[in-house]
């Protein structure tokens, strides 16, 4: 009898739990740009409208997920051109330009990002010391989307 009640109060508990984490997944999954199969393209094929500007700081990241795989899907390498977003479609290409040097560079959208406030993109490494990033560690740009 004992062990019947611990068998039903240990099946609620887990019911309980699982309920909770398939409640946290569709939030998730709700975001626009989510894709739960990153072997496959973008969920809803939409992509950026070309000529759209975006501005605001950028900073950049690598040395702690060089090697690790990517929203997309796809492993990060610092040294390639991309950038992490919130929202646009991965592989939706923008222009970088730095405001107050002029500096510019073009990279691919393949990961989310960034989650620090007040920031619009995440660049890699390598498109980051392209605009001096590395020297300051975050910058106001203007990302236009090109492709």
């Amino acid at each position: 009898m004992i062990l019947n009640r611990f068998l039903c109060i240990l099946c609620v508990l887990s019911s309980l739990t699982l309920m909770g984490c398939a409640a946290a997944n569709a939030k998730i999954a709700s975001r626009k740009g989510y894709v739960r199969f990153p072997e496959k393209h973008y969920a809803s094929k939409e992509k950026a409208e070309i000529g759209t500007k975006l501005t605001g700081e950028a900073s950049y990241y690598g040395p702690g997920f060089h090697g690790k795989k990517t929203a997309s899907g796809e492993i990060f390498n610092q040294n390639d051109y991309t950038c992490a977003h919130k929202s646009l479609p991965f592989g939706t290409k923008l222009k970088v330009v730095r405001d107050d040097t002029g500096a510019s560079v073009e990279v691919r959208v393949n990961d989310r990002g960034p989650y620090v406030d007040g920031r619009i993109l995440d660049l890699s490494v390598a498109a980051g010391k392209d605009i001096g990033l590395d020297k300051v560690g975050h910058a106001k740009v203007t990302a236009t989307v090109i492709e």
